[in-house]
């Protein structure tokens, strides 16, 4: 030594960072035994855990935030279209850990979509218990489809005077879509069809906020819809009245098509 000493430069401590688990995560399995039926599988996902003795490494970090994001929304679409699907009853109590299990997945992904889903409406938290699916009195969808036609109605009717009658031939693929899902008895298919549709027709209005009032609405009322069919059929006939500029026909169309 020369009498200056030297401080050898700190390792990098990313080696006790764990790496992250790998899970397959299955297919949901609904009541009828049938693996996947109405419900998509969440595909298999790493879940970014690392150890707990120390901070983990800024990038582990990151990735591990993505990572359980994604999965946090695949479940989230899981369980909106099994409620949809009806794979989960109103009424009805599910826990956090029991979900996870049949989607192979640990129970804080799905407790952060269920907290989602209690924002939305679609569910309640019952204390030490975990979710009730909500049971919507039809005094409840009345008043949710009232709320909606106060939003909407006005808004696509002055669409049908402002929007030249050649754009709306853009949404006759959503039409088609909507028409496939309900020919195909597509619960879950259907409403995010119906829902892609509507946000499509408002999006002309260029008011970011109306669409996200009137699609918080619609998820609200999603899983109650009744005919399909007939739903679907309504889209068609709306598009024809705002090609053809008639603003009674629109402002009545919408009413009923919210009310059905």
């Amino acid at each position: 030594m020369t009498g200056v000493e030297r401080t050898r430069p700190r390792e990098a401590r990313g080696s006790s960072v764990g790496v992250p688990e790998q899970r397959t995560a299955s297919a949901w399995v609904p009541r009828s035994g049938v693996p996947g039926a109405g419900v998509g599988a969440v595909p298999e996902q790493s879940r970014g855990e690392h150890t707990h003795s120390e901070p983990p490494a800024p990038r582990v970090a990151a990735r591990g935030a993505v990572e359980r994001t994604s999965v946090r929304g695949q479940v989230l679409d899981a369980l909106r279209a099994a409620l949809v699907s009806g794979e989960l009853v109103p009424g009805e109590v599910y826990s956090g850990p029991v979900l996870g299990e049949r989607f192979g997945v640990s129970a804080t992904p799905v407790r952060e979509a269920m907290q989602q889903l209690a924002r939305e409406g679609a569910v309640e938290v019952v204390p030490n218990r975990g979710f009730r699916v909500t049971r919507r009195s039809e005094r409840e969808l009345a008043e949710l489809a009232e709320v909606r036609a106060l939003v909407e109605v006005p808004v696509v009717t002055r669409l049908a005077r402002t929007v030249a009658p050649a754009r709306w031939a853009e949404l006759r693929p959503l039409v088609r879509a909507t028409a496939a899902a309900a020919a195909a008895g597509d619960r879950a298919g259907y409403a995010e069809a119906d829902r892609a549709f509507h946000r499509a027709v408002l999006a002309f209005a260029g008011n970011d906020q109306v669409i996200r009032v009137a699609d918080d609405l619609h998820r609200q009322v999603g899983w109650a819809m009744a005919d399909l069919a007939v739903d679907a059929v309504q889209h068609g006939a709306l598009l024809d009245a705002l090609e053809a500029q008639d603003c009674g026909a629109v402002s009545l169309l919408v009413q009923e098509h919210i009310a059905g």
